[in-house]
């Protein structure tokens, strides 16, 4: 009886095995055979169980202590081809990994276009710089790129920058603990909302952030818009937002027919007022979807950066005094009738630079971004990938894959930037990376559009931070969460405390 029960035990697993072992291959077997013998020179990789493909793989690794587990994975299986087939986000794709690949992909705008997941596309808006054609991109982007990145408009935005990071310095230091995150991201909040919507009151502003944490959450979410799920939370935010946004629109496009529009303008202003070449305006759902974008990004990373700089740079004393005595250097040569910062200033801040793009590489806020294949697409072998897996010299993307770009795994490759994990602002110290090593913002043609307005922020911020200001950390030791964004389990819970003998 007993070898009985064994045997069919024995039976049981085996048919479990058995119906893994099929169901692994069900996604290779249906997006494979439809192309017939390009099939042969896919990359090496794994496309995971049906429906649900590599996504639990992903999230499992990304909830875990070591996000790095996920890709790492496809190198010890596959070596380091630096490129993967794999099903993420409910589509057959193909992950590029290493610098040269990364480069190809996002410099190449005839082959690949954008392919953000649906659920991402949905929330921040498919008129928006993520889900528009080149062409529309390219003419957002003129439009745009001065009021946001221009030096007059960076010149403009420093002095409200300024005073509001000197406030909330203040403020923070005489609260005791505090969510120093929380508290970055409320003022980073303020500062891009004062920026595109200044004209607007505290009720507006209070509104729009608290639906902005609901929606983050659900940006790289799987699409599943059932009650309890981050993505149904977070369509529900946006259809607040969007509402909220259009009642500001339609009150300012009100307020102009009737002649009582206000002389300062901001950037829903300039959204308004745009004109290209043709003479076209942008339409309320692109000024809305511009926007969304903007706001979002423009607080969420920037909070992030700003509190891991700073982390960091406390937990170095070394880098620390570094930073602070560039800054207290650039004060001591200020004009005594000179008040505040100004960009020249700003632009001599050579080692806190570094601070900056060092924090960037090693916290990797925009961990991954997407694109499609507009056709079939080459991409050439690596010198030491292997050639067991095709007999050509190239593999393919096929044309409708999905293409994730993963920074993440170039900044975090030893065979890219030595002891990667290590933060370490000298190792920018007369080095240049090669292409596609370094992406925080990433390349090409949709390269960030705010990515000045960001570095200037941050920098503002540590400015008066390191003159100032020191963080005591409560838990120093916590655990840490690594979506949507990498932050401390505690919100990096703190307190700031002021210098006895403050620099400035």
């Amino acid at each position: 009886m007993e070898v009985e029960k064994g045997s069919w035990l024995v039976v049981v697993i085996a048919g479990f095995v058995a119906l893994y072992g099929l169901l692994k291959r069900v996604n290779e077997w249906y997006y494979e055979t439809r192309l017939g013998e390009k099939k042969f020179s896919l990359p090496p990789g794994d496309m995971g169980l049906p429906l649900i493909g590599n996504m639990w793989s992903f999230l499992r690794a990304f909830k875990s202590s070591d996000p790095d587990s996920f890709l790492n994975s496809f190198v010890k299986r596959y070596g380091r081809t630096g490129i993967y087939k794999a099903f993420m986000f409910g589509c057959p794709t193909i992950m590029v990994t290493i610098p040269e690949t990364c480069r190809q992909v996002l410099m190449d705008d005839e082959q690949f276009g954008p392919g953000w997941p649906k659920s991402t596309l949905e929330l921040i808006g498919k008129k928006s710089f993520i889900g528009i054609s080149y062409e529309e991109h390219k003419r957002l982007r003129k439009l745009t790129a001065a009021p946001v990145n221009g030096p007059e408009a960076l010149s403009v935005y420093m002095e409200y920058i300024s005073k509001t990071v000197i406030s909330a310095l203040e403020k923070w230091s005489d609260m005791g603990e505090i969510e120093f995150l929380t508290q970055l991201r409320k003022l980073t909040f303020r500062i891009i909302a004062y920026i595109f919507l200044s004209s607007e009151g505290d009720p507006v502003m209070e509104d729009l952030e608290r639906e902005y944490t609901a929606l983050n959450h659900g940006v790289r979410a799987m699409a599943v818009n059932v009650p309890g799920f981050a993505y149904h939370k977070a369509l529900k935010a946006r259809k607040k937002l969007v509402a909220i946004l259009q009642s500001v629109l339609d009150k300012r496009r009100s307020n102009r027919e009737s002649g009582n529009s206000q002389e300062k303008k901001d950037m829903m202003d300039s959204l308004m007022d745009m004109e290209d070449e043709s003479g076209r305006k942008l339409n309320d759902e692109e000024i809305i979807d511009v926007l969304i974008m903007y706001l979002n990004a423009g607080h969420e990373s920037s909070g992030h950066i700003t509190m891991w700089a700073t982390v960091f740079l406390q937990k170095n004393p070394e880098f620390f005094q570094k930073a602070k005595t560039e800054q207290e250097e650039i004060v001591k040569k200020r004009p005594p009738t000179q008040k505040g910062l100004t960009l020249k200033e700003y632009r001599q801040m050579d080692y806190l630079s570094k601070v900056v793009d060092e924090t960037l590489r090693v916290v990797n806020i925009s961990m991954v971004v997407f694109r499609e294949a507009l056709t079939d697409v080459k991409i050439r072998k690596i010198p030491h990938s292997s050639s067991n897996f095709t007999s050509s010299n190239s593999f393919v993307i096929p044309k409708g894959w999905k293409v994730q770009v993963w920074f993440r795994n170039v900044h975090m490759d030893s065979e890219v930037h030595p002891n990667p994990k290590e933060f370490n602002p000298s190792r920018w110290d007369g080095f240049i990376p090669k292409a596609g090593a370094y992406l925080p913002f990433g390349a090409g043609s949709r390269l960030c559009p705010g990515n000045d307005l960001a570095k200037l922020e941050i920098s503002i911020f540590l400015h008066y931070f390191l003159l100032n200001y020191r963080l005591e950390r409560i838990n120093p030791e916590c655990g840490m969460k690594y979506l949507p964004h990498p932050r401390p389990v505690d919100n990096c819970l703190a307190r700031v405390r002021r210098n006895s003998s403050p620099s400035l």
